[in-house]
């Protein structure tokens, strides 16, 4: 774990339970979309997010912007990137998908 930079699937799920208002992004391919989804995420591949920037900080305004994909390592890259661009309120979530579908959603779909 990034101090600062991931979130627990727990702590996640704590926060959309209480109401706050997090922007959920999938960066991961089309493909691995199709496979397992978290509710409400938004699919954004990682390759596109430059081009996406202004739509993400758009989602980011008054939220925070949490991006996942399939085990937490391409997120925390995106987070980097997006930090260095001046959006400093987005987190990875820590384990990605994956862990999310362990931890918190079975639900959702191991692949």
């Amino acid at each position: 774990m990034i101090a600062g930079w991931e979130i627990e699937p727990a702590e996640l799920r704590r926060m959309m339970q209480s109401g706050t208002e997090v922007a959920l992004v999938d960066v991961r391919e089309p493909g691995e979309h199709a496979l397992a989804r978290i509710a409400g995420a938004e699919l954004v591949p990682m390759g596109s997010v430059p081009m996406a920037l202004g739509k993400l900080e758009e989602w980011a305004s008054g939220k925070m912007l949490v991006v996942f994909c399939h085990h937490g390592v391409r997120s925390l890259h995106v987070v980097n990137w997006l930090r260095r661009q001046g959006l400093e309120e987005c987190l990875s979530l820590a384990g990605g998908i994956d862990r999310w579908s362990r931890e918190i959603d079975p639900g959702v779909p191991l692949y």
